[in-house]
């Protein structure tokens, strides 16, 4: 899409009909037209088809929660039951906490919440950010509310959610709080990405022991450590290469612990399903005393993977994953759990090893294998779903660079990331073998599960207000509901901070301070840019020749501003007595929206009078695009441009001043004309948005005259007269691109507190020496890049 971005000093507002045009495309989707689409989207699935997703979905959501069922019991009494009553009152809490929380919260009201099908904490902050002014890096424009992904809810102004967003965005506070709410839950979800694998092959594994007790534990660490290695080391082929083989895997590991259920519930003691009473839940917390409500801790471990159910939502419907969690998961885990109780019932001290103990002798190997494949299935799900969240949270300033590769052709979100991965393998082997023990990493999972939890749960009040207009009675049921239940779970685990749960507080502390001060760089730098743009004024002020010899080629000045000359520019000009043909400054930004379609991606305006021949191209990306799929960024980036120039030239009788507007619907006529005329452009085709309309006012003004272009070079000076700019472009382009980025080194003022010098000198500092180049993500190539250096002190 070849479109203005507006001018940078607003216009008088136009009374005419273009005036109402620019106001009916300005105007963002309806939310309920947008509820109407979605379900008609949803319509067009057939039952089959909604069948064969719901099975294919049980692969890749499913598998964190589904294995919970190896260490639950364990970590609820790790020193063995002392009554059949709490095992009944266990298995009641247990039953209850699956009905509240994934069953009613997630898989019934949270999934709902999803932005076009993405799920995960900076889903939910991009839907907000989208229905309210959260955004800390101001960089948005107006054009940017057209896009078709950016669909919103208009709020009524006397609602009780127009106040709720008024006060949200009128203190800076606020906004801050919900970032730092945000980066909470992903460093906890990051901890949830090392905990999974290492807590579930580690019970998967333990199986050994439990069929040959002669087996030394440390042989048990070391095949769990093996097992990891080779989990991570086959993570940069992706799920999509293996992904096949999910969906069965876990399919036979649910109907193998429903089975085995219903058989130990049939061999034991069919009493235990007297659980379902929720007397039994009050009976064992008050029987129980402090060691009853510690235990918990342990019975939080069955909800587990709740919150990677969310994350990973991003290919199924969902209503295919409701049909996968009501018809298959629900009844298993409870049908698991209970087969369990009836076990321990008459053999309490062997929680330990309650799994692996109540199966039938005749299948124990088989369903050995199928639980530890089932547990690499589980971590799998976590360890994509962590990669993912790393990935959202880069597009908003919010992580250092880092590496990602798109592992699938078919699926926009399956991606690798070299560098965390290899940083989360060496975690979990660490916290695999230095805790050696199911119970102290169970109590660690739990700590960053309730975190993560409770963080949906206050950003979901948001949700439920902003988006949805729920009722304010709806949202103080769900908000009492959910907090009782994660707040008790909450002050449960935290009787266990000494007792491993200190490790994800400790790992999540750690990223929260990488994030946070990145991002508080990242800001800086933004601000700095903005305050230190040149004006118009100083440009127009140094003529044609921007004061400057003009070389033959192509100058793509890269910025993070949307609007204005950036400050690297007149230092760029400053130090150097030359400058190329022709300039474009790119911005290369991220929205939030989960994508932006291609055809839509580039904004295109003119800088100052066409024999300055400047440019402005933004590229906009959303947090599950990446930019370096785009290997012919610079081809495409010159198709928008000449589209432009077509445009402009064909619409010389309507500007205000130099600038146009181009969006909107397409029409035949000129897309034909364009496309018709389009004899220099070799470039990959795209579609490009053709009718013009005007952002500000429309002021007819006489068409240009020709324009003298005089290009110089070290050996001869040619002059032109009269060319036609888009030869002109084309003939720079082909004298060579020069890509010219700015490498900013922030510093903190000598005056700053201690601990904002920390952060900044070295922090900050060590973060960007580490981090990889903007040269790298951009995908440019060596020997046309060329890095302008500036300090700046914040």
């Amino acid at each position: 899409m070849a479109s203005r971005l507006g001018s940078d000093d607003d216009a008088d507002n136009n009374k005419g009909s273009m005036w109402a045009l620019e106001q009916k495309l300005d105007q963002p989707m309806d939310e309920e037209a947008a509820r109407l689409k979605n379900m008609y989207r949803e319509k067009k699935f057939s039952a089959l088809l909604l069948l064969r997703l719901a099975y294919q979905s049980l692969g890749v959501v499913y598998g964190d929660l589904g294995t919970s069922p190896l260490y639950v019991f364990y970590n609820t009494f790790p020193h063995g039951a002392k009554d059949r009553e709490d095992v009944i009152g266990a298995l009641s809490l247990i039953i209850y906490s699956l009905t509240l929380v994934p069953l009613l919260k997630y898989v019934f009201i949270v999934l709902r919440a999803n932005d076009n099908g993405q799920g995960g904490t900076f889903a939910l902050y991009s839907l907000l950010c989208r229905h309210a002014n959260l955004k800390i890096i101001p960089n948005q424009h107006r054009t940017d509310e057209e896009l078709t992904t950016y669909s919103r809810a208009t709020i009524h102004e006397r609602s009780f959610a127009a106040k709720t967003k008024r006060w949200l965005e009128t203190h800076a506070f606020n906004k801050n709080s919900i970032l730092m709410l945000v980066l909470v839950g992903t460093c906890m979800v990051i901890g949830d990405g090392i905990l999974t694998p290492a807590i579930s092959v580690l019970s998967a594994a333990g199986g050994i022991k439990v069929n040959r007790p002669d087996v030394d534990s440390g042989v048990v660490v070391l095949v769990a450590v093996v097992i990891l290695v080779g989990l991570f080391s086959l993570q940069h082929y992706g799920t999509d290469r293996v992904g096949w083989l999910f969906a069965p895997i876990v399919l036979l590991w649910f109907l193998l612990i429903g089975g085995i259920g219903m058989y130990n519930i049939w061999n034991y003691d069919s009493s235990v399903l007297k659980a379902f009473s929720p007397v039994y839940i009050y009976r064992y917390l008050r029987r129980g005393g402090r060691e009853g409500w510690t235990s918990l801790g342990g019975i939080l471990l069955s909800i587990t993977g709740t919150e990677a159910l969310f994350a990973d939502l991003a290919h199924f419907p969902v209503s295919s994953v409701q049909i996968a969690f009501t018809l298959v998961v629900f009844p298993c885990l409870l049908l698991a759990y209970s087969g369990q109780a009836a076990y321990l019932l008459l053999n309490l001290d062997h929680t330990k090893d309650a799994f692996y103990r109540s199966i039938p002798e005749k299948i124990y190997w088989p369903v050995f294998v199928v639980a530890t494949a089932a547990a690499i299935v589980a971590s799998q799900a976590t360890i994509t779903a962590t990669f993912s969240i790393i990935k959202q949270a880069l597009a908003h300033g919010c992580f250092p660079r880092v590496k990602v590769v798109h592992t699938s052709k078919n699926f926009l979100g399956q991606i690798y990331i070299p560098d965390m991965n290899w940083i989360l393998m060496i975690l979990c082997i660490a916290v695999t073998a230095g805790f050696k023990n199911q119970n102290q990493i169970g109590n660690a999972y739990g700590t960053a599960v309730v975190l993560v939890m409770l963080v949906t749960t206050l950003l979901m009040i948001l949700i439920m207000l902003l988006v949805w207009h729920c009722h304010w009675i709806l949202v103080v049921i769900f908000t009492l509901t959910s907090l009782v239940v994660e707040c008790t779970y909450f002050s449960a685990v935290l009787f266990k901070v000494d007792q491993g749960g200190w490790a994800p507080l400790v790992i999540a502390g750690v990223f929260f301070i990488i994030m946070y001060v990145w991002h508080y760089g990242t800001l800086k730098r933004y601000e700095f840019e903005m305050h230190s743009k040149v004006s118009m004024a100083w440009v127009l002020g140094l003529g044609p020749s921007l004061g400057l010899v003009r070389v033959p080629g192509v100058g793509l000045v890269y910025t993070e501003l949307a609007s204005g000359v950036p400050h690297i520019f007149s230092h760029f000009i400053t130090n150097l007595p030359a400058i190329h043909s022709v300039v474009v400054f790119v911005c290369v930004k991220y929205l939030p929206v989960y994508t932006v379609p291609e055809e839509e991606r580039f904004l295109v305006k003119r800088i100052g009078p066409k024999n300055f021949h400047m440019f402005r191209c933004v590229a906009r990306y959303g947090y599950k695009d990446l930019h370096k799929k785009d290997d012919d960024f610079e081809k495409k980036l010159f198709h928008n441009l000449f589209v432009f120039v077509k445009l402009e030239s064909m619409m010389e009788g309507f500007s205000d001043s130099d600038e146009y507007s181009l969006y909107g619907q397409q029409t035949v006529e000129s897309r034909d004309a364009v496309l018709n005329n389009n004899n220099n452009d070799n470039t990959a085709s795209s579609n490009v948005d053709l009718s013009i309309s005007t952002v500000d006012s429309i002021v007819p003004v006489r068409s240009p005259s020709p324009v003298n272009i005089t290009v110089q070079s070290s050996d001869r000076v040619s002059s032109h007269t009269e060319v036609d700019e888009l030869e002109f472009l084309n003939n720079c382009r082909d004298a060579g691109v020069v890509h010219i980025l700015g490498n900013t080194v922030v510093r903190a003022r000598r005056d700053s507190r201690f601990y904002k010098k920390i952060a900044v000198d070295y922090i900050y500092a060590f973060l960007r020496k580490i981090c990889r180049e903007h040269s790298v993500i951009f995908n440019i190539p060596h020997e046309s890049l060329l890095n302008v250096g500036q300090i700046f002190y914040v």
